[in-house]
């Protein structure tokens, strides 16, 4: 018997000794349990809170001519305007922040689009979260880039020096990571001044994978391959997760958040990444971003999880759109113009207007905090805390549910069938040729100006005319002649009268 016991308890020992690692349960140093982290496209924090009582916002700036100009109205479809790494050093000139005009399509025909903000009744229900839970108007975007470094800040406060989003030999693409085309490069900036291309897949840490180091569960809701949207999965980018079950296991649709938020299945970390028409970034309707943001914070507050539940709803950029606020300078990539972040929770402070400054560092460092996990050693180190924004100690915030509204179409609608063309390797001499529509989705009738294309071996043909009736739809044909082997790109303007003129169509070739 003796030897019996002895033999079970060896065998207990080495079934402990042996089993797999399961770490534990990580503990919060708050009352939050969950925190969201919602990213949107391109809007600087005057074109939407320029005037929001109490805020830093501004209602007018100065153009680089000394014109002073008073902002005008947003239309809830406007044009997408510059805003890549130069677009951002022209409009910031220094901390004048006075170069908004001379950005690419800033002010087309004298219309000063780029000097334009919106008001209450344009976005009520962002207002509304702002004015219920904490508007932060110090909120600096990490880099002075576009989307793609940008989007990286949101998942790791570590530089890589990327100050571009990724391009092939035959123009842009949309597929930013691991997985994109062997030809696809992005800037880096060195801190001597330096610039020189690389392959948009990064070794760097992020805080994905220390959360899964720690043992706190999450998950990076976003846009699948094929979707517009795809582009902005950050962690695309990060090869620790991409070429890792991770990527399978916890990179999600974007489409599967609202029914975990409802069914109480949310993970202790979340970002939330929607697809391009629902995104808030130009031409697509401002209204149609908000009912879609409107519907996931409705989800989390109507679930179980919404009692602990921390969310940092952020705009990636500012799109192009005019800020008075300098943005201040960390290091050789940032800070970008100021962008709009709203922290909603039942512990957000209430009717609050935070005026420190942060970045998405700060998020991330918020997270690090709240679950007591180690320091990347980036941009969290010296970032400012989101604490501030919060307090535990006061009675919590009741959940304000919203109702969606309707998004009423003024105007004509003009839609291409596609906006990229790339035509198939054509043999020197010989000519292709690919079409695409043009449709008036609108209530008004479009009226066209002479469909202008940039020099090169393409030309194209019509039959749109100068109007385009209601529900009427038209054929573009484009014929690409190549004169050489290297790869050419050329550009279709469109000038009309819809909200979001001008408009254009890249196509892409190369001869064999």
């Amino acid at each position: 018997m003796y030897r019996l016991k002895s033999h079970l308890n060896f065998l207990v020992l080495m079934a402990i000794f042996f089993a797999p690692e399961v770490l534990p349960a990580q503990t919060t140093t708050t009352p939050i349990k969950h925190v969201v982290f919602i990213i949107k496209e391109n809007r600087s924090f005057d074109n939407l809170f320029g005037k929001f009582p109490g805020a830093a916002g501004a209602t007018a700036g100065f153009a680089s001519t000394g014109q002073a100009v008073t902002l005008g109205h947003t239309p809830d479809r406007v044009r997408d305007m510059g805003h890549i790494w130069t677009d951002n050093i022209t409009a910031v000139d220094g901390g004048k922040m006075d170069g908004f005009d001379k950005i690419r399509l800033g002010n087309f025909n004298g219309d000063l689009m780029t000097y334009t903000q919106y008001s209450q009744s344009d976005l009520p229900n962002y207002w509304a979260l702002a004015k219920a839970y904490t508007l932060a108007d110090h909120m600096f975007a990490s880099t002075g880039g576009p989307s793609f470094p940008n989007h990286l800040f949101t998942v790791s406060p570590i530089p890589t020096g990327t100050i571009s989003n990724p391009v092939t030999t035959l123009g842009p693409t949309y597929i930013w990571g691991c997985d994109a085309a062997s030809s696809t490069t992005v800037q880096i900036l060195h801190t001597d001044g330096s610039v020189t291309t690389k392959f948009p897949c990064y070794t760097v840490a992020s805080l994905a994978d220390v959360l899964q180091d720690q043992g706190v569960t999450w998950k990076y809701y976003a846009p699948s391959a094929g979707q517009v949207g795809y582009m902005w999965s950050a962690l695309n980018a990060i090869s620790s997760i991409r070429k890792s079950s991770l990527w399978t296991t916890n990179v999600v649709p974007y489409t599967q958040f609202q029914q975990d938020a409802l069914a109480g299945n949310l993970p202790e970390v979340s970002w939330l990444v929607p697809d391009s028409s629902i995104s808030d970034h130009p031409p697509s309707s401002l209204c149609a971003g908000e009912n879609w943001t409107i519907k996931q914070i409705n989800a989390i507050m109507q679930g179980p999880n919404w009692a602990s539940t921390a969310i940092f709803l952020v705009w990636d950029d500012f799109g192009g759109f005019y800020d008075h606020v300098p943005p201040p300078t960390l290091d050789a990539y940032g800070l970008g113009i100021r962008v709009p972040l709203i922290v909603i929770s039942p512990y957000a402070k209430t009717n609050n207007i935070s005026h420190t400054r942060y970045e998405f560092a700060s998020v991330i460092k918020f997270i690090e905090k709240n679950w007591g996990l180690p320091s990347m050693n980036g941009r969290d180190v010296n970032a400012t805390n989101l604490m501030d924004a919060f307090n535990f100690t006061g009675t919590p915030a009741a959940a304000k549910i919203l109702a969606t509204r309707q998004c009423i179409v003024q105007g004509p609608v003009i839609k291409f069938s596609s906006v990229r063309l790339k035509f198939p390797a054509t043999k020197i001499g010989s000519s292709s040729k690919l079409s695409f529509t043009v449709s008036n989705t609108g209530v008004a009738t479009l009226l066209l100006q002479p469909i202008a294309i940039s020099p090169g071996p393409f030309t194209q043909t019509s039959n749109c005319g100068s109007s385009l009736a209601i529900g009427a739809i038209c054929t573009v044909t484009v014929t690409f002649k190549p004169t050489s082997t290297v790869a050419k790109s050329a550009t279709l303007q469109f000038v009309d009268n819809d909200t979001t003129n001008p408009q254009s169509v890249t196509v892409y070739g190369e001869g064999s």
